[in-house]
């Protein structure tokens, strides 16, 4: 779909009210979130909603030129685009490197944000980037958004779903080192993978749709010449998933699923950990990927893209992903969730 389209499929006339936090603030996540929301044509059924300290916003917006948004609270009117400051936190000088008070306050929006959403002032929720360092050095207990979101809502079945050009990829595994990825790749994380990815095909508009698993080992472990991990965890799991009428291929090799993906083979690709299957998706769309939490009962996107310090602060950060993310979640918003409230149980 061309950003020209004001249509957003999956909306009703009704309005869409999406929460936006501003990640962290030494980051670019204030200025795409601003840019983002003014720059780009929306719906008027479309509300947005900053969230995060009034101070990193008016900042973001004199940054690139633009008079400083209106505040809103809930139970006020909602003009198209505002900010909420919901737990006015003070901040020191924002820099553009990791820092613990950055980290806390961004997590404070979160908490806001999520509350937000669970308790229906929000359809939706798109997370502007996080530091996993500055949330390290502050003390929260989790590497990123997906686990504390999980946390938030009570949820214990969750997967990172990327999204870009014609590719859609879901992790097995997510933030570890390569070397504990294999003892990672367990027969319950790639069940897990590939059930939230079947769930989740007809929410993203993909009624029927096969899914890949992807090798672990090169040439999917040249019949274990080159790593046992497929025919001891990946082969038995898959025909497991078979005898339950999932429809799933693989394993294939890393070198040629994605390949296969773009030209329409597959709906979407079960990675077994995190650049194996985002240094293909980047490589297609790194201006334009989507990440969508699976498996929560709220709508969650985000840009595809970290804090990018390198370009904080410049008036240089580049809108398109969080664009894409904000139609996502509309889009999302107006489609039953498959985890929300009578939704998918296991």
């Amino acid at each position: 779909m061309s950003e020209s389209s004001n249509k957003i499929p999956g909306t009703s006339n009704r309005k869409t009210v999406l929460a936006i936090t501003l990640g962290d603030a030494g980051g670019v996540g204030p200025e795409v979130a601003v840019r983002a929301a003014l720059e780009f044509p929306w719906p008027d059924r479309l509300r947005l909603v900053l969230v995060g300290a009034r101070s990193v916003a008016d900042a973001a917006s004199g940054l690139i030129g633009v008079s400083c948004l209106p505040a809103w609270s809930p139970g006020s009117d909602l003009p198209p685009v505002s900010v909420w400051d919901p737990r006015p936190i003070r901040l020191n000088r924002v820099s553009a490197r990791p820092s613990a008070g950055a980290a806390r306050a961004a997590t404070a929006w979160i908490e806001s944000a999520v509350e937000g959403c669970l308790c229906g002032t929000f359809a939706g929720l798109v997370t502007a980037p996080l530091c996993k360092e500055g949330l390290d050095l502050a003390g929260i207990p989790y590497p990123g958004h997906t686990e504390m979101l999980a946390a938030l809502t009570g949820t214990r079945r969750y997967a990172m779903l990327l999204a870009g050009g014609p590719l859609r990829v879901v992790l097995a595994t997510r933030h570890l080192s390569l070397a504990r990825v294999p003892a990672a790749v367990t027969r319950e994380a790639i069940r897990e993978a590939v059930e939230l990815t079947r769930e989740s095909l007809p929410w993203l508009g993909f009624p029927r749709g096969r899914i890949a698993v992807c090798a672990l080992n090169p040439h999917a472990g040249d019949g274990g010449l080159l790593g046992r991990e497929e025919s001891e965890v990946i082969i038995p799991e898959i025909r497991a998933l078979r005898r339950r009428g999932m429809d799933v291929a693989g394993p294939v090799p890393a070198d040629v699923v994605f390949y296969q993906a773009r030209l329409g083979r597959y709906a979407a690709v079960v990675a077994m950990y995190h650049d194996q299957g985002l240094g293909p998706l980047k490589m297609l769309a790194f201006d334009r990927g989507i990440n969508c939490t699976l498996g929560l009962p709220i709508v969650r996107t985000s840009p595809d893209h970290g804090t990018a310090f390198d370009v904080a602060w410049t008036g240089r950060a580049n809108p398109r992903s969080m664009v894409e993310a904000i139609r996502l979640a509309a889009k999302l918003a107006g489609r039953p969730n498959p985890w929300a409230a009578g939704g998918v149980r296991r």
